[in-house]
């Protein structure tokens, strides 16, 4: 809340790993990582979060569901834990787009770069074996040719 008070809205989380916008903010994505679901909340600024649905779910062999972000287009990244790639998911929850990647573990992903074309995607190394996937932990760079949307400053 703006004033700085706080309140529940989802009671019961594991691994809260991803929340992001639509562009015209009136639809949350939330992921909870176990779940293997990117989740959907309507909102708006005197309800806040209501209406919680599922967008997408994701088989346990293709991965976990880990941070996301959203694009200026509206669609859906997702970083998949144990699946060595980032999803692109339309808003209708529609797979758009694979990126690969040479780890197993992506962990997030986000948009920067002066014209916010370039989609950052950290890893993690943790519990692997040593010696294996010698980029594990490594922050990865692609141009998907099309652009995130600037951060919003908190309001409060």
């Amino acid at each position: 809340n703006l004033d700085g008070s706080v309140t529940v809205v989802l009671g019961s989380v594991t691994i809260s790993n991803g929340l992001a916008w639509a562009p015209d903010h009136s639809i949350a994505y939330f992921v909870d990582t176990p779940t293997l679901r990117i989740d959907v909340f309507d909102y708006d600024v005197d309800a806040g979060l209501t209406g919680r649905r599922t967008l997408v779910e994701i088989a346990e062999s293709t991965g976990s569901p880990d941070g996301l972000t959203v694009d200026s287009e509206g669609h859906i990244w997702v970083a998949l834990y144990n699946g060595a790639a980032v999803h692109r998911y339309r808003p209708d929850g529609t797979l758009d787009g694979v990126i690969e990647l040479p780890v197993s573990r992506p962990t997030a992903c986000t948009f920067g770069g002066a014209d916010l074309g370039d989609l950052f995607i950290t890893t993690s190394r943790e519990k692997l074996p040593e010696g294996t996937e010698p980029l594990a932990g490594s922050v990865f760079h692609h141009r998907p040719g099309v652009v995130g949307r600037p951060a919003r400053p908190f309001a409060g």
